[in-house]
């Protein structure tokens, strides 16, 4: 069976670049980088999003701080040991980036303009954990692990406001579920042991539309064809 595993992650992301480039890690022989883009929020915020690239997609002349650019590809996790510790890193991994002058032939072919979005095709591998903020607030947090190539999964964190996250506390593990939504940048404190805090930054997506993918009813439409 031939799957298309960009079907199961895509994303889109547009904003400008706000740091230089650093070495990630190479394959190969080819060498990627990782630099960070400022995307906007229709709050007038934004997110600060880290992007992986390939040496072959970018030069030193076209990226630079301050330039806009627009990134297709997916978001991907990977597991670093610390300290003996594993540690889940998230980063944007481009597989097509477009420069300014690039930008508004690829806003055309698109028909609309696009800033931030994920479209995630994976399985639920955590009990979701639901929770009301004191404001009253409904938030559940959820996470999605993302089939890609080789064997390989990404596993992306994901967070769901009012009615979407109510559904999702009775999501079961293992479920299929598409989800529509934006990544995000959060800031949250880490306290340590011996009373000492770090400022450190999540990324998660935001979820803005949930739908579980029925399975069973997949089953019945491919026999129905098979019949037909």
């Amino acid at each position: 069976m031939n799957i298309n595993y960009s079907d199961n992650n895509h994303l889109i992301l547009m904003g400008k670049v706000t740091s230089e480039k650093r070495y990630s890690h190479e394959i190969y022989g080819e060498i990627f980088y990782i630099f960070d883009m400022e995307v906007p929020r229709l709050s007038n915020t934004s997110d600060t999003i880290p992007v992986t690239v390939s040496e072959r997609l970018i030069t030193d002349e076209k990226l630079q701080i301050g330039k806009k650019v627009l990134i297709r590809g997916q978001f991907r996790s990977y597991n670093s040991y610390e300290n003996e510790k594993n540690k889940l890193i998230l980063t944007v991994f481009a597989k097509d980036i477009f420069f300014e002058e690039e930008i508004e032939n690829q806003i055309q072919e698109g028909s609309k303009e696009i800033s931030n979005e994920v479209i995630l095709t994976g399985y639920i591998c955590k009990t979701p954990i639901y929770r009301q903020t004191p404001f009253g607030r409904e938030i559940a947090d959820l996470l999605l692990a993302v089939n890609r190539a080789y064997n390989k999964s990404d596993y992306i964190p994901a967070i769901a406001w009012g009615r979407t996250a109510r559904f999702c506390q009775n999501l079961e593990v293992g479920a299929e579920v598409k989800i529509i939504g934006r990544v995000q940048s959060r800031s949250y404190e880490k306290k340590f042991e011996d009373g000492t805090s770090q400022t450190r930054v999540a990324y998660e997506v935001s979820v803005g539309n949930l739908e579980v993918i029925d399975e069973k009813m997949n089953i019945e439409e491919e026999k129905n064809e098979e019949a037909m």
